[in-house]
């Protein structure tokens, strides 16, 4: 649990350190972390690697990752899911691509909350869709969508799909029961299917905060599809592995049909890691979520001190969600560059005078990194 460990990741061709590869910049950009894996999961991969044979395996054969998720989901959030109901995936973002291309037809509106992390900002495109944003409004010292807007896009019958990302990324809002009742009834009244991301939802920071996964919810167990993995939470997003919970069977077909010949099949390391991950590692999940509060705290108060920036307290994920309109400079990624820190730009995020930075890292590099930009 070596969480102030510094590990040389230059010689993995980490995407995170590619980018400013050369150059004397921090990345604190792209959402994976600097921890190492908790050693449960390195020896259930180092295992499996000894074996010798890496032959198709069904994830659907693979009881031990099946059972993982279901007394996961049942543990951790209350929710006892049926077998049939999980549908493996090869990443959040392949998913909710897939949701599109299953539930939406050419020309029809997707519905998404701005700001939003760029793959889920893109889908719509992607797959020849219009793109609905809703915007994200400041209330009670945290982001909230705007509901009245939801309301209004909703009641337009081009709005197909609503894919939710709770916790939001980058904004760190947990959605709480009465705010998920609000969307829930929205979609319900407005026969809107709901997509909802919830690849951080292990990640909760706030103590005083609870995930309820969407399908948990009355209303939406015959009209969602939740999306989650292991792989934020336990740095394990290189091995592609995630998975869908779509409890209706007809969802679930429409679902499976769209991603039958293209989208892959998961790899079975990623479904050794998982189950590791899910069984083994409690206590390195509860330090880990110890460590991003102290890093979080650190940031928010750090951050607050310098004129120009100012970021609310996230409630989940390890990322920060800086506003940097006060700063006055054309570009805050290019100011922040130049200083030698490399945060994921706003611009890619829909609001250009904000920039995202990721404080899952050793305490060391927070603290060069507030250094530089009091510089």
């Amino acid at each position: 649990m070596q969480f102030d460990q510094l590990i040389d990741r230059s010689s993995t061709y980490a995407y995170k350190w590619e980018k400013y590869k050369g150059q004397d910049v921090i990345p604190l950009w792209i959402a994976d972390t600097e921890f190492k894996c908790a050693q449960p999961i390195i020896d259930a991969v180092a295992k499996r690697t000894e074996h010798g044979l890496m032959g198709y395996t069904l994830p659907a054969h693979h009881q031990g990752a099946i059972d993982a998720v279901i007394n996961w989901l049942d543990r951790q959030y209350g929710w006892k899911i049926e077998q049939e109901w999980l549908v493996w995936t090869p990443g959040v973002v392949p998913a909710f691509n897939t949701a599109i291309a299953a539930y939406c037809e050419p020309g029809d509106k997707v519905i998404v909350q701005s700001p939003n992390y760029p793959p889920l900002l893109a889908a719509p495109g992607i797959n020849k869709m219009q793109r609905v944003t809703i915007p994200t409004l400041e209330q009670d010292g945290r982001w909230m969508l705007d509901m009245a807007e939801l309301e209004k896009q909703a009641a337009d019958p081009a709005c197909k799909l609503f894919i939710l990302c709770n916790p939001m990324n980058p904004v760190g809002t947990v959605l709480n029961e009465q705010e998920l009742s609000t969307i829930a009834d929205i979609c319900e009244k407005h026969n809107v299917l709901l997509c909802s991301d919830e690849i951080h939802c292990d990640l909760i920071l706030d103590e005083e905060a609870t995930h309820i996964p969407a399908g948990k919810l009355p209303g939406l167990e015959s009209r969602s599809i939740t999306l989650m993995a292991a792989s934020k939470t336990f740095n394990v997003a290189g091995l592609g592995t995630s998975f869908a919970i779509i409890p209706d069977a007809k969802l679930r077909q429409q679902f499976n049909l769209a991603a039958r010949g293209i989208v892959p099949w998961v790899n079975i390391m990623g479904l050794e890691a998982t189950q590791a991950a899910f069984t083994l590692c409690d206590d390195w999940h509860q330090a880990q979520l110890a460590y991003l509060r102290d890093n979080r705290d650190y940031l928010y108060n750090q951050i607050n001190q310098i004129n120009g920036l100012r970021m609310l307290k996230p409630q989940a994920t390890f990322l920060a969600w800086v506003d940097a309109r006060e700063l006055n400079v054309p570009s805050p990624q290019k100011w922040a560059e130049d200083k030698g820190v490399g945060p994921s730009p706003g611009a890619d995020f829909a609001e250009p005078q904000f920039f995202r930075l990721n404080f899952g890292c050793p305490r060391t590099y927070l603290e060069q990194a507030i250094e530089r930009l009091k510089a």
